[in-house]
């Protein structure tokens, strides 16, 4: 097995702790495991490895795949259920999985090119909103899903963590996404099944369609819950081989503003709803990045919920 990208490594025992050491030591074993399941031969991994193991793969008839391999937990399974419920349509294929042992075996989509190298801003927008209603589902009668309720649990973590207070986080911009939070949820319009987290890096070009997603977390919400992740990236860490960063543009604002245009237009939802959702969800996902960095809290979703808390001023 290659040497484990350092960053992957800080990932995994920083999110999963004990758990995530003793992965990273079976590794190996765990590939070895794989590789006999499906007679693949499982190449060196894909670059940016974050939460799981993921690598390109021959199975025996020639056919390309990916495996990917992570710490068995809840988000893991339903990941795996939400691909099954999609079954290709609008995403990679899931071609076998092992939820008990974190394993997948998924289509390869060929030539797996990400939204993000797109120079074209408002192109890569327009495609993303496509990809996104195409992937919205009616609420199984039974699942596992979790409802974005309970992931927005996290601001009151976030309090929790403090005191009462807000740490190094920004008064003001937490109590916005608290406000926002509060008005959206007691207005809700009907629920379906969300990607959950479907931004530039999780959507590829493929052969068979000219664009699916990938790695779908599988959560229940508003349609317009859905836009939060593609409006605040790209993020920094991930931009090699694409464009620049989304706050490395020259008019963030600028962007922005023309992507809830599109995205408003296409989906045919409320723009002030999106704008609403993004600024609540940057707070959130700056909070979980701090609780997955131990205490490291990244700038970048907290700078483009307070460019976009400008808008509704």
């Amino acid at each position: 097995m290659h040497t484990l990208p350092d960053t992957f490594v800080r990932t995994v025992t920083s999110t999963f702790g004990g758990e995530g050491v003793v992965f990273l030591e079976r590794l190996p074993e765990l590939l070895e495991d794989c590789a006999r399941r499906w007679g693949a031969t499982i190449l060196p991994p894909f670059p940016n490895l974050s939460f799981n193991y993921a690598a390109p793969a021959i199975l025996p008839d020639g056919t390309t795949a990916v495996v990917k391999i992570g710490v068995p937990h809840a988000e893991l399974r339903t990941e795996i259920a939400a691909l099954r419920l999609y079954a290709g349509d609008g995403c990679a294929r899931l071609l076998d999985a092992d939820p008990e042992r974190g394993y997948l075996l998924l289509e390869r989509l060929q030539p797996g090119t990400m939204l993000s190298t797109l120079a074209d801003d408002e192109e890569a927008t327009a495609i993303a909103a496509k990809v996104m209603r195409r992937l919205w589902r009616p609420v199984p009668t039974e699942h596992h899903f979790p409802g974005i309720a309970d992931w927005f649990v996290g601001l009151r973590e976030l309090r929790e963590e403090f005191d009462g207070g807000t740490g190094p986080f920004p008064p003001r911009l937490v109590e916005e996404a608290e406000r926002l939070a509060a008005d959206l949820f007691s207005s809700l319009a009907s629920p379906v099944v969300l990607h959950g987290d479907l931004h530039h890096f999780n959507i590829l070009a493929a052969e068979r369609e000219p664009w699916l997603a990938i790695d779908p977390k599988g959560v229940i919400g508003e349609p317009a819950y859905e836009v939060g992740a593609l409006m605040r990236n790209p993020h920094p860490s991930v931009t090699e081989n694409s464009r620049p960063s989304l706050i490395e543009l020259p008019d963030p604002l600028g962007t922005l503003e023309r992507r809830l245009t599109i995205l408003a237009e296409t989906l045919e939802l409320d723009r002030a709803r999106l704008r609403a959702w993004t600024v609540a969800q940057g707070v959130l996902s700056a909070w979980w990045g701090y609780e997955d960095q131990r205490d490291y809290l990244d700038p970048t979703w907290l700078t483009v919920a307070e460019i976009l808390a400008q808008l509704g001023e």
